[in-house]
C-alpha cells in the first residue's frame, strides 16, 4: 500500500503543483503524491514561470490539472504538506484528526533538519513510504527544540506576480523539501 502525500495551497496552480512534481521526481514508487487547492483553480493548469522552473529542477508538470482538496483527501493522507500556516488551518480544520500529520513544508524541512544526525538510517529502511512513515513522529519530536522561536513557515504566493517572485516561491520549496529528501537518503540539485 502506498504513503500518500498530499500537497496543500490556494489555488493549486503554482506551489502545491511545483512541491508535488519535486517529491514525485525524486521519491520511489511506494510514494503516491498529490496536491489540490484550498480554493482550486480547478481545472486550470501550472503558470510557464512555474512550470519552467519546475522542469528545470527535474519535475513534471506536463498535463497537470488544479483540483478542489476534499475531507476525503485528506483523510486519505498519510502526511498533508500545506505551503502556508493558513493552508494548514484549513485542512486541519476540514478533517481535525489530521492534525498530527499535517505541517507546512517548510515547517517539516525546519524540523527535520534539527534531527540529531543518526537518529534516523534511511539504508536500514526498505524504501521511501518506510522513511516517511519513520521520519514524520522524529520531526514531530523535533517541535519542542522550536517552541517559543518566531518562524516564517509560508511560501510566497507568486500568482500574478513578477518572475522574481515565481523564482522566490520556487526556491522556499526546495529549500524546504532538501532537508525531507536527505533524510530520506535521496540527494537533490533542487536546492
Amino acid at each position: 500500500m502506498p504513503y500518500n502525500v498530499l500537497t496543500v495551497c490556494t489555488g493549486n496552480i503554482c506551489r502545491s503543483p511545483a512541491a508535488e512534481a519535486l517529491l514525485s521526481s525524486h521519491l520511489d514508487g511506494s510514494v503516491r503524491v498529490a496536491s489540490a487547492g484550498t480554493s482550486a483553480l480547478v481545472g486550470s493548469s501550472v503558470p510557464d514561470e512555474m512550470a519552467q522552473l519546475v522542469t528545470a529542477a527535474g519535475g513534471d508538470v506536463a498535463g497537470f490539472t488544479a483540483r478542489q482538496a476534499t475531507p476525503a483527501m485528506i483523510r486519505e493522507s498519510d502526511l498533508v504538506l500545506a505551503l502556508t500556516t493558513r493552508h494548514r488551518a484549513w485542512v486541519v480544520d476540514q478533517v481535525p484528526a489530521a492534525v498530527r500529520r499535517t505541517l507546512t513544508l517548510r515547517e517539516l524541512g525546519r524540523l527535520v533538519s534539527t534531527i540529531p544526525p543518526g537518529t534516523l538510517d534511511p539504508s536500514a529502511l526498505p524504501d521511501d513510504a518506510a522513511r516517511l512513515t519513520a521520519l514524520l513522529p522524529l520531526a514531530l519530536d523535533e517541535r519542542r527544540r522550536h517552541a517559543g522561536r518566531q518562524h516564517d513557515d509560508d511560501v510566497v504566493d507568486p500568482y500574478r506576480r513578477s518572475r522574481a517572485a515565481y523564482r522566490a516561491s520556487f526556491d522556499q520549496i526546495a529549500q524546504g523539501l532538501a532537508p525531507i529528501l536527505h533524510a530520506v537518503g535521496r540527494r537533490t540539485g533542487a536546492a
